[in-house]
């Protein structure tokens, strides 16, 4: 399988990046696919607080740590690797990424790539989809909504928010729902995974003593996630064990398909 490198974050603080993190490593850890993780958010990171056996933290502006995610990308054992930015990381490292080839590498085929945009409710969210729209031609581009902090998007309308999406570069789009505060503030003060919490388990592995109810609330959340991750031409991918899609040139034209192949 080829390598795949999933980038999530938002330069807006707040939105739930690291909940979609973790949903996704729970997500492949579920499917038996192995995956690491990278956590930006130093020196203390959240993402690893719940994942820590495949989990690093790391100074995303430190070269040596760059050198980390990218220079192990194909000889690592874990073939899906994610990167959970933290608040205000993000533009300056897709400008890195973009400076040293990565976008290039990615579109030339020598690894996938996809990047897990996470907006909120404000407006300020909406101007962060041009910013990030010009680094993602040729590769995976997923706006994920986070209702998980907010009932709605209560500060820009519909409308507003489908022109702005229909002006970006082949743009997919999930929908993260809302868990009850509840259930989530259990599963925060658990130190768990989402799976651990909903089969009642510790850290440790050991028989936990979690709410049947709030466990039952985790689940169909879970499952809700579950639902839009298999929807994304990217996950599908990672789980048939590779895709056939001819590289992408920088100015977004398709490379022509390699002699007998089609697109």
């Amino acid at each position: 399988m080829k390598p795949t490198l999933i980038l999530v974050g938002a330069d807006k603080g707040g939105v739930g990046k690291t909940t979609i993190s973790r949903a996704l490593l729970d997500f492949f850890a579920r499917r038996n696919v192995l995956a690491r993780a990278f956590d930006t958010e130093n020196p203390r990171g959240t993402l690893y607080r719940f994942h820590p056996g495949n989990t690093q933290v790391i100074d995303i502006e430190d070269v040596a740590d760059q050198m980390k995610i990218l220079d192990t990308l194909e000889t690592a054992a874990e073939k899906v690797t994610v990167v959970d930015f933290k608040a205000g990381a993000l533009s300056r490292t897709l400008e890195i990424f973009e400076q040293i080839g990565v976008f290039d590498a990615a579109r030339d085929g020598q690894f996938d790539i996809g990047m897990v945009h996470v907006v909120g409710p404000a407006v300020a969210s909406l101007d962060e989809l041009q910013e990030i729209n010009r680094y993602v031609t040729g590769i995976d581009y997923i706006v994920a909504r986070n209702f998980i902090n907010e009932t709605n998007f209560f500060e820009w309308d519909e409308e507003t928010y489908k022109k702005y999406f229909a002006n970006l570069n082949n743009a997919h789009e999930i929908e993260v729902p809302k868990l009850n505060e509840m259930a989530y503030e259990a599963v925060d003060l658990a130190g768990v995974t989402f799976s651990d919490f909903i089969n009642n388990r510790t850290a440790d592995g050991q028989p936990g003593n979690f709410s049947f109810t709030l466990r039952g609330y985790v689940r169909k959340w879970l499952s809700d996630i579950d639902e839009q991750f298999e929807g994304l031409e990217l996950i599908r991918n990672i789980l048939s064990g590779g895709r056939n899609r001819a590289p992408v040139a920088e100015n977004g034209e398709k490379k022509k398909a390699a002699a007998g192949g089609k697109k």
